[in-house]
């Protein structure tokens, strides 16, 4: 491409304005219904994967592993394990897209710049993007509940907070991986981020085993896992015997996640977008 044909491309580009300050609940909803348009395009493949990745892992780790080591925590291993799936799922359905698709968006299809040449602020533009994300976390992350009462767990009251834990931490970790999406420079620095923090992220959070076996240093590292509360919130709701003042615990760890995330992606989503 000349200099001149890529000149002619930057000048085409919509001109972005920072806009401090600014905070509106009808433009985070203009990013959310925007969103919900172009999922519209995708909702089979996305609904697909959603069933399907946790039907295998209930399949193969459920009963394979199941049948080796018969009950852990007092449950049955695929119970543990499906509703440990639930918070995985929501982890994949989150922060996976949020890193990837915003990326994308940001560095090669410059979406953003065109959202925000209209009344959108980039807080309002982070918000929104990840409030689609957890929406959908909220909805696909019932799906492995759904799966495991199919293999045998008892449904009961509690799995009807399930949705809005599942929300909650999908929220969270939406928020996490467009800060990340902001900071990578590259394509391949996502390589570092899936197998250097995601892949321990839901490895490390009692998903697939209890932690108490596990070295000191992993169990204390495991405590700022956002994750980790994840998992003990939904399975607290399914199974009861978490305690209000636990639950208080894994919320509030959540919920200053979530504002520490919220801080952070909009700085840094500034910075790549605006200045």
């Amino acid at each position: 491409m000349s200099t001149r044909q890529q000149q002619a491309r930057e000048d085409a580009r919509p001109e972005v304005h920072a806009r401090p300050g600014r905070f509106e609940a009808d433009a985070v909803m203009g990013v959310v219904a925007r969103e919900w348009i172009l999922y519209g395009q995708s909702w089979r493949a996305t609904t697909f994967a959603a069933v399907v990745e946790p039907t295998l892992y209930l399949l193969c780790f459920g009963f394979g592993m199941g049948a080796l080591v018969g009950t852990l925590a007092g449950y049955s291993y695929i119970d543990f394990l499906g509703t440990g799936i639930v918070a995985v799922s929501v982890l994949f359905q989150s922060m996976m897209p949020a890193v990837i698709n915003t990326f994308i968006k940001r560095r090669f299809l410059h979406t953003y710049e065109g959202i925000l040449a209209a009344p959108v602020d980039v807080r309002e533009l982070v918000t929104g993007e990840a409030l689609w994300l957890a929406m959908r976390s909220g909805v696909y992350g019932c799906v492995p509940l759904l799966v495991a009462m199919g293999f045998g767990l008892r449904p009961g009251p509690g799995m009807l907070l399930v949705p809005f834990i599942a929300f909650l931490a999908g929220f969270a970790f939406a928020l996490f991986g467009i800060w990340i999406s902001a900071v990578i420079t590259s394509v391949r620095s996502m390589d570092y981020v899936f197998s250097g923090l995601f892949t321990p992220l839901f490895l490390v959070a009692g998903t697939f085993f209890p932690l108490t076996g596990l070295p000191g240093w992993v169990q204390n590292a495991a405590m700022v896992n956002p994750l980790y509360h994840a998992v003990e919130l939904i399975r607290g709701a399914v199974f009861g015997g978490l305690g209000a003042g636990q639950a208080l615990v894994h919320v509030g760890v959540l919920l200053g996640f979530i504002v520490l995330m919220w801080f952070l992606a909009g700085f840094q989503m500034r910075r790549r977008v605006v200045s």
